[in-house]
C-alpha cells in the first residue's frame, strides 16, 4: 500500500469527523476552541486507534464489525442527534441555566460517544494493513492527523455559518448527526 492510498483512506475516514465537527460548530452559541481542540484530539485518536485495533484483531473479528458497525454508528449518532434536537426544542426549560447549555453542548462523555460513532467504520480499515504490517504505524498516524485537522476545519466552518443563521442551529446540528448515522448505516448495508 503506497502513501497516496493511505492519505486517501485518511481523507475518506475523516469526512464523518468533518461533518460532525461542522454540526457542533453550527450548534455552538459561541466559539469554544478549547472544546473544539478536545473534540479534534479525540476524533484523531479514535480514527487512528480503530484501524490499529482492527489490524491486531485481524480477520477473526472483521466479519462481526463489518456486519454490525453500521448499526452501532447509527445508534450512537441518532442518540446524540436526537438529544441535540430535543434540547433545541425545549430551550424554554433550559433558560434558567443558559450558561450551562453551552457546557452541555460539549461534554467529554458526548465527545467520546461521537468519536466512537464516527470512527467505528475505521475499525474494519485496519484489516487492509494486514498484508503490509510495516505501514500500520504510518497509516494510523496519517489517519489520526487528517481526522484531527478535518475536525478543526469543520468546527471553524460551523462557527462561521452558525453565527450567520438566525434559526435554530442546534436543531440543524442534530438533524445532520442523524443523517450521518443513516449514511453510515446505508453504506454498511448496501455497499
Amino acid at each position: 500500500m503506497d502513501l497516496l492510498s493511505v492519505i486517501l483512506i485518511g481523507i475518506g475516514l475523516a469526512m464523518d469527523c468533518f461533518a460532525v465537527s461542522t454540526a457542533k460548530g453550527i450548534a455552538s452559541k459561541k466559539s469554544m476552541w478549547g472544546w473544539a481542540a478536545i473534540m479534534a484530539v479525540l476524533f484523531g485518536l479514535f480514527q487512528g486507534g480503530m484501524p490499529l485495533i482492527g489490524f491486531f484483531a485481524g480477520s477473526i473479528f472483521s466479519d462481526f464489525f463489518s456486519r454490525f458497525s453500521p448499526w452501532i454508528a447509527l445508534a450512537l449518532l441518532a442518540y446524540i442527534g436526537g438529544k441535540m434536537i430535543w434540547e433545541s426544542l425545549h430551550e424554554d426549560e433550559q433558560d434558567e441555566a443558559e450558561n450551562d447549555s453551552l457546557v452541555a453542548t460539549f461534554s467529554v462523555k458526548e465527545l467520546i460517544i461521537l468519536a466512537i460513532a464516527t470512527s467505528i467504520d475505521a475499525l474494519a480499515t485496519g484489516v487492509i494493513f494486514i498484508p503490509c504490517p510495516e505501514r500500520i504505524w504510518l497509516g494510523v498516524s496519517i489517519i489520526a492527523l487528517i481526522s484531527f485537522l478535518a475536525s478543526l476545519v469543520g468546527y471553524a466552518i460551523g462557527i462561521v455559518f452558525g453565527k450567520r443563521f438566525t434559526f435554530n442551529v442546534e436543531l440543524l446540528g442534530g438533524i445532520i448527526l442523524i443523517c450521518i448515522g443513516l449514511k453510515i448505516w446505508a453504506e454498511g448495508l448496501f455497499f
